[in-house]
């Protein structure tokens, strides 16, 4: 008798990991993507931004902007803070690999600057923020920074917007968890 019970208990069996793993699905909600949809009003083309980010930024800073662990500055949810202050929103500008860039349109690179920032900096960009702008590409590009320490010039800008803006003392590291 227990043996003629065997193929139903293994149906039985079969179906009950089946209904649980169909209701733990069903009530697992959809994990939102961290890197949300960029508002047109920011950028005239946020599809064409967000292509210019994955093909000259990705390759180092991640497509959503998690670096770690490699040693570079991780930009999700970090670094709108650097918008706070006009000497840290020119510096975002006068990087050298932004003002190198072979993006030659000033306008498509202010467009790809506002998707890192607004859409990669996420709930870092102070309230009020304005959009980087062709014009503002434009004046700062020529001022890149090519002889300072990069280094030096990120920790700078970053104890600013910690003292002066109210940033995260996590922000005067490259990534989180880094340790120096």
């Amino acid at each position: 008798m227990a043996f003629r019970s065997w193929p139903v208990f293994c149906l039985a069996l079969i179906a009950l990991v089946c209904a649980v793993g169909r209701a733990d699905v069903r009530a697992t909600p959809a994990q939102p993507s961290p890197v949300q949809p960029a508002p047109a009003t920011v950028m005239v083309d946020p599809e064409l931004a967000r292509s210019d980010y994955v093909e000259h930024c990705a390759g180092c800073h991640g497509v959503q902007g998690k670096s770690a662990p490699a040693p570079l500055p991780e930009l999700f949810g970090r670094v709108g803070w650097f918008m706070c202050t006009p000497q840290s929103r020119a510096y975002l500008l006068r990087l050298p690999n932004i003002a190198h860039s072979r993006i030659k349109d000033n306008a498509e690179l202010a467009d790809m600057m506002n998707y890192v920032v607004f859409v990669i900096g996420a709930d870092s960009v102070p309230p009020g923020t304005r959009p980087f702008t062709g014009a503002e590409v434009t004046r700062e590009r020529p001022l890149v920074m090519d002889s300072a320490s990069l280094t030096a010039e990120r920790a700078r800008h970053a104890a600013d917007a910690i003292r002066k803006c109210r940033a995260p003392a996590s922000l005067g590291l490259l990534y989180p968890g880094e340790t120096k």
